[in-house]
């Protein structure tokens, strides 16, 4: 049996453990991280893909939360501005719920609890004159604007991988912890892939970033009570035509208390999410239900003009969000902070609990705070001011961190490579920002980009995120690495899956 040695040993690929295996590794110590299935296959792909404060957690009281995610929220936008993106929202007023006044001293509350540097203030608007207005029914005349931001979340967790990996990582995707063994100075587990002999590692410290999974896990790995309490509870969003002509988002408020999103997406759709449900069934097989599109679609109908019906939906995707248990009866008023739970009755073990993407990377930054000084390293945090890979879309300094030049850049890559198509050139943009470099260094022309295998996903491709981004099936080429799934044709999937068997 082969066997490696690590400092720190990461259970989870999502999007706290791949941010945790970066900033570990890059601050020198080494790294090992397993995944049982593809990078962001659950959770953290199954958002609604948002760099956010959490407006409506402001009527629960969590003003550390927020704060704690509106400080992160313009990092992260400088950190890899081709992933993500400011993004402004359109709140509209519906007189059967919460007052105006209240919606007007919490979007004050969210303009000033945190510096912003680049994204604007909130306003009231007239929608019967401002571009947000059309699409909806004319009973909404009154509105606020706010900012926020926008994320590829699947992209953000191949990223930190990626990054992770440049810094002496090693990732072992679709590899399983079947069992860890606690010494007082190590810990002694067994990862098994579907391929290939078990692999022993040997980690001066084990991280339980699983997730939903992080209870179960715990027990697994101590024996005892975990002691804190999940609750699962359910996010499901639906994709439809897209509804509006213009590229501003909207919050709307259900009289239920719960809001919802309607987001521009990927140019030709309209995602709309989410629901809270307390979920109970099999983590792995997650779902929208019938009564759930029903819920969606009569809410956004409620607003919008032109009905949503389910007969309109073109995809659907559910996750499941590891929520710290409470005193909140409602699963939409259940806190979204995170804990990191220390343990040290023999090698360290440290069980993250709960957590939200855009606090993600400060979550990573405390849990390798306290990790680092046990293992004898010194280093501080660094990634506060780090580019995420192909985030430096200008090269080194100040500069890279341009939120606002991405046009700029699209046209630089576009002049570099004139044969490219204007659409694919804008896709390969913002999916690999500087790394585009990578992608097509030595190509040509279109034809050095190889067979294209589907409309618009060429060989050289498929080819790069099988070698640099752990992609290994059809779904996680379409649906994580790409969002090609959407507008390719029925059996694509299938016709992928042809092209990569037959290429092993």
């Amino acid at each position: 049996m082969n066997s490696i040695t690590c400092d720190v040993l990461i259970i989870g690929g999502g999007v706290n453990g791949t941010g945790i295996a970066r900033d570990a590794a890059g601050r020198g110590l080494s790294v090992v991280l397993c995944e049982k299935d593809d990078l962001a296959a659950h959770t953290s792909s199954a958002s609604s893909k948002l760099i956010h404060g959490g407006l409506r957690y402001l009527e629960y009281y969590e003003f550390a939360l927020v704060r704690k995610a509106l400080r992160e929220r313009e990092t992260l936008l400088k950190s890899a501005p081709h992933i993500m993106w400011p993004l402004r929202f359109v709140m509209p007023h519906d007189a059967g719920q919460r007052p105006a006044w209240l919606m007007r001293a919490g979007l004050f509350l969210y303009d000033h609890l945190a510096p912003r540097e680049f994204l604007g203030a909130s306003q009231a608007i007239d929608l019967r004159r401002h571009p947000a207005g059309a699409p909806l029914k004319p009973a909404f005349v009154r509105a606020f604007e706010y900012a926020d931001g926008w994320v590829d979340d699947a992209r953000l967790v191949v990223l930190n991988a990626v990054d992770a990996r440049a810094h002496g990582a090693q990732v072992f995707t679709r590899t399983t912890c079947i069992s860890a063994e606690r010494g007082q100075q190590h810990w002694l587990a067994t990862l098994r892939s579907g391929q290939g002999e078990p692999l022993r590692v040997q980690a001066r410290c084990l991280v339980n970033a699983g997730g939903p999974w992080a209870g179960r896990l715990q027990r697994t790995l101590t024996g005892a009570p975990a002691h804190h309490q999940l609750r699962a509870i359910k996010g499901s969003h639906i994709v439809v035509p897209r509804l509006c002509e213009h590229g501003y988002a909207y919050l709307f408020q259900h009289p239920d208390g719960r809001i919802v999103f309607a987001l521009p997406f990927q140019q030709q759709f309209t995602l709309i999410g989410t629901t809270d449900v307390e979920y109970s069934g099999d983590l792995d097989r997650v779902a929208i239900t019938a009564q759930e599109i029903d819920y969606l679609c009569t809410l956004a109908s409620h607003y919008f003009r032109r009905a949503v019906t389910p007969d309109m939906v073109l995809s659907t995707y559910a996750g499941v969000r590891p929520i710290l248990e409470d005193e909140q009866a409602s699963a939409s008023a259940a806190t979204r902070d995170y804990r990191l739970e220390h343990d040290v009755d023999g090698a360290p073990l440290l069980t993250v609990w709960g957590g939200k993407i855009t606090t993600f990377r400060v979550l990573a930054e405390q849990a390798v705070d306290w990790i680092a000084p046990r293992l004898g390293v010194t280093a501080g945090p660094w990634t506060a001011q780090a580019c995420l890979p192909g985030g430096d879309l200008f090269g080194e300094g100040p500069v890279a961190r341009n939120v606002q030049g991405f046009d700029t850049f699209v046209e630089a890559l576009q002049a570099r490579h004139a044969w490219l198509p204007p659409a694919l050139c804008r896709r390969y943009a913002r999916a690999y920002g500087s790394r585009c470099a990578l992608l097509l260094e030595g190509v040509k022309d279109l034809a050095g980009l190889g067979e294209e295998v589907l409309p618009g996903l060429y060989a050289r491709e498929i080819d790069y995120l099988r070698r640099e981004e752990w992609a290994c099936a059809a779904e996680d080429i379409l649906w994580r690495r790409t969002k090609l799934g959407l507008k390719l044709p029925a059996g694509a999937a299938e016709q992928l899956a042809l092209w990569l068997e037959a290429k092993v």
